[in-house]
């Protein structure tokens, strides 16, 4: 199950290894994890005191990033 605290976002598909190394990069603030490659989906598994930090750091980043929440990022990726 996917949780309400995680931090949801959709990108350029090209873009998520990126995403991923930034935020691995970020100490503490959570793992990257595809919901769906093909559209550009995907959430952090943050914790509930680190997933405004993660939010912010994606919405830094110089790509065009779209944060979203858990209900939109099942409906995009079709599991609602």
């Amino acid at each position: 199950m996917l949780d309400q605290d995680w931090a949801y976002f959709q990108a350029l598909p090209a873009e998520i290894t990126f995403i991923s190394r930034i935020i691995e990069g970020c100490d503490y603030l959570g793992v990257v994890t595809a919901l769906d490659g093909r559209k550009g989906l995907g959430f952090v598994r943050s914790t509930k005191d680190t997933a405004q930090e993660t939010k912010d750091v994606l919405q830094s980043l110089p790509i065009p990033v779209r944060i979203l929440s858990r209900q939109e990022a099942l409906a995009a990726a079709g599991q609602q």
